[in-house]
């Protein structure tokens, strides 16, 4: 089993909300970036709350987060993994969230499914007042709900997603 390397954090001064998956899969690291597959439902839920249509780049995806206030990360950042199972996660490396929390705006984090949100209460129990379990974007999650994301993204942004995108 080869080793896979994650990605680096998307963020700015301006985050005020982390999503944190577990590991990215095999799509998404073939396409180098997070949520690759296009039967995930990460960009088409975060980006409809919004009112934005879903960026085609890359670059079009990472300005969008940005511009919203939104970092993205994964709990793992190196592992041994079969396909894109998290169940066959192995010998991981796991991310330095506090680091990344420290000095930030961010006072908010969505563990996007099971196994973020148990690797986060696993490593970093200190964390777990700011975080929240949602529903997994994975298209192999039967008990996906859109509806729980746009919930707990009013409870960040509020009314914003009624406005038109900042300039």
């Amino acid at each position: 089993m080869s080793r896979a390397e994650g990605f680096l954090p998307v963020h700015n001064g301006e985050s005020r909300l982390l999503v944190l998956g577990s590991f990215p899969s095999v799509m998404s690291r073939r396409t180098e970036f997070y949520y690759g597959n296009p039967q995930n439902r990460f960009w088409r839920t975060v980006c409809g709350f919004f009112g934005e249509e879903v960026p085609q780049s890359v670059e079009g995806k990472r300005e969008f987060l940005l511009r919203r206030g939104i970092a993205l990360w994964d709990v793992v950042v190196s592992c041994e993994i079969v396909g894109s199972a998290d169940s066959s996660i192995k010998k991981e490396e796991i991310a330095d969230v506090p680091a990344l929390l420290s000095g930030s705006r961010i006072g908010h984090i969505f563990c996007n499914g099971g196994k973020a949100f148990s690797l986060l209460s696993e490593h970093f129990p200190q964390l777990l007042p700011l975080a929240r379990k949602l529903p997994s974007t994975s298209p192999a999650n039967p008990r996906f709900s859109a509806e729980v994301w746009h919930d707990a993204l009013r409870e960040v942004f509020g009314g914003e997603s009624d406005r038109p995108a900042a300039e």
